[in-house]
């Protein structure tokens, strides 16, 4: 049997499907990220399984003792608490681990937080640049927006309700003007699409929400994209101790972005 990865619910537990809820009630083993979680989603299904925890505190030594298992036709299914497993949830090890052990996977596909944050921003492109978790700390969060600068179509990525002012405040010093979307509590009561500049979503968010958060970057005009690529390395010069009117000299000889709009953005 392969191993079966499912899609969950990102929210409203009814958004499962047919697919994945016919797998999990035929599964000998369902890998999940926290039991009681996926044991709601059960319940609300009225499904019975053996549920068994796979987490990334505990990856390395679960996929080694499943790979057997999967060998001699154990029928498991994986699951994350929410979303696709493997896509900032554990399960990529397994998965790549079955593979490479000759273990077929197949892959159910179901909700998506990227996808239905990026059509609800309304910045939804041809093309888009998935970030994940953003990085925390003022350096590495300079490194992420020189990066983003750089990249003309809209981009997705996740954030804590706690690190989201940090965060905010950090874009709009570097970017104030950037199409931000704060999608918050997708699919659930009180699903929450907040769309505004860097700067007016940094005074709105002044205080951590509460809920789930994704956040959706609109596209950037290649002129303006560049000002912002250069004011990131700026800002990193500064993370790293440069003064900042000598960081801005030295990027605006190297890139044409004038010093005194770099050494603005950065403040």
């Amino acid at each position: 049997m392969p191993l079966a990865v499912c899609a969950t619910p990102i929210g409203n537990l009814d958004d499962v499907t047919l697919r994945a809820l016919e797998e999990l009630r035929a599964a000998d083993v369902v890998l999940c990220e926290d039991t009681r979680h996926t044991r709601g989603l059960l319940a609300r299904h009225r499904i019975r399984a053996r549920l068994l925890s796979y987490h990334e505190h505990n990856e390395a030594k679960r996929t080694a003792e499943l790979l057997p298992r999967l060998a001699s036709g154990e029928r498991i299914a994986l699951v994350s608490d929410a979303g696709m497993p493997g896509i900032s949830d554990p399960g990529a090890r397994l998965i790549a681990a079955a593979l490479e052990a000759g273990v077929p996977v197949t892959v159910l596909p179901g909700p998506s937080a990227v996808e239905t944050a990026l059509v609800a921003s309304g910045f939804a492109a041809e093309r888009f640049l998935f970030l994940g978790f953003l990085p925390r700390g003022e350096r590495a969060l300079a490194s992420a927006w020189r990066e983003l600068g750089g990249w003309p179509f809209p981009a997705v990525a996740f954030e804590s309700p706690q690190r989201l002012p940090a965060t905010l405040r950090s874009l709009a010093r570097v970017d104030p003007g950037r199409a931000v979307a704060v999608c918050r509590e997708l699919t659930k009561k009180f699903e929450e699409v907040v769309r505004g500049t860097a700067a007016e979503l940094a005074e709105r968010f002044a205080e951590p929400p509460k809920g789930e958060i994704t956040l959706v970057f609109g596209a950037r005009e290649t002129a303006a994209a560049d000002a912002v690529a250069a004011a990131g390395a700026v800002a990193e010069l500064v993370a790293a101790g440069a003064a900042r009117g000598a960081a801005a000299e030295v990027v605006s000889r190297l890139t044409g972005v004038a010093r005194n709009e770099l050494y603005r953005r950065t403040l």
